[in-house]
């Protein structure tokens, strides 16, 4: 009977702290941090932004270009994405792809799993956006003081 109890309260606990729903407002809130984040900290290159929202400790692996910190990253980001005035990366999240867990402790909602696929185009004035590759990508947002900061980032499985 022990073991029954037990199990009915993990079975319980998972499907109250498993993935959320696209209609929650965990889920609406972190697709809008995604597509915030994405659309003025890469496609616009706003710097002062990403610093705001990006964590102290950040953690980011890549698949082609290794463990980056928070310095690391910016170092990057200024390089590669923000570099050119001819030739803009800009990133495309597949909607249908975003999935969410909450991070919970004591009870108390303190950050959350995003996972989904997104994908990479060059844009040049004048032209069309061409296709350059996708990615699978899995972020650990944390909670500090009501803010989403990204924490962790995992980005792989790249292809063209």
């Amino acid at each position: 009977m022990k073991r029954l109890l037990i199990f009915i309260a993990c079975c319980q606990s998972s499907i109250l702290f498993g993935q959320v729903s696209a209609e929650s407002e965990l889920f609406i809130s972190l697709k809008a941090q995604d597509s915030i984040f994405f659309e003025r900290g890469f496609n616009q290159c706003d710097l002062e932004y990403l610093e705001s929202v990006v964590a102290d400790d950040l953690r980011f692996y890549h698949d082609q270009s290794g463990v980056q910190d928070r310095k690391v990253f910016f170092e990057n980001t200024k390089k590669y994405i923000c570099g050119s005035n001819t030739q803009k990366p800009i990133r495309k999240v597949e909607e249908s792809s975003l999935v969410v867990y909450p991070l919970y402790q004591n009870g108390n909602l303190y950050g959350a799993i995003q996972h989904g696929e997104h994908h990479f185009y060059i844009q040049e004035k004048g032209k069309e956006d061409v296709y350059t590759s996708s990615a699978k990508f899995t972020h650990v947002w944390l909670l500090e003081n009501e803010v989403w900061k990204l924490s962790e980032v995992l980005s792989y499985d790249h292809r063209n």
